[in-house]
């Protein structure tokens, strides 16, 4: 089940959505949320805008490769890329860490999440969910991460990977070969 969020600076999740099936990209399910629909009616986020030279630029949040580049929303240059184009996608990438530590410290703290769950489908949205709100009070508490915590769910998330997974990570790795062959 797909759980998309928006993470805010401290790694506090401040908008989720969950429910979709994993099947479905990343980039679908967040064309189809109600976040998208606020951004891009331009409700989401306050009036707070920069000038930048000639160019005025609101607040905007970070997303992968996979999603569309859009005013409110900044992802990564892809292909060739200058010194200067570099530069931005290694601090965009700084920056989309706090995402990743933020999904990272959700999943030890609640490892359940990475385990099969025998809960009704229809219930499965609302354990995630209450996780994340549970995850943003014990940030905000500053309530003690114990780093074993982090190592047992990596082990977790390696028993329960999903077949798909290992047979595109298979895949690619058969890509790579062939087309270094090439």
């Amino acid at each position: 089940m797909v759980l998309q969020a928006l993470v805010d600076h401290i790694g506090r999740f401040t908008n989720i959505n969950v429910g979709w099936p994993g099947k479905f990209h990343d980039a679908r399910v967040f064309k189809n949320s109600g976040l998208f629909k606020r951004l891009q009616e331009g409700i989401y986020f306050p009036d707070r805008k920069i000038t930048f030279g000639d160019v005025e630029m609101p607040v905007v949040i970070l997303g992968d490769p996979a999603y569309l580049l859009m005013p409110w929303l900044m992802k990564p240059y892809t292909g060739a890329l200058d010194t200067e184009k570099e530069l931005f996608n290694y601090r965009l990438s700084k920056c989309r860490m706090v995402v990743e530590c933020a999904f990272r410290r959700l999943k030890a703290r609640w490892r359940s999440l990475l385990t099969r769950s025998d809960l009704s489908p229809k219930n499965i949205p609302i354990v995630i969910a209450a996780c994340c709100v549970l995850h943003n009070l014990c940030e905000i508490k500053g309530e003690t991460f114990m780093v074993g915590w982090e190592v047992e769910a990596n082990r977790l998330a390696a028993d329960y990977a999903l077949p798909d997974t290992r047979a595109i990570r298979r895949s690619q790795r058969d890509a790579l070969r062939i087309r270094e062959a090439l």
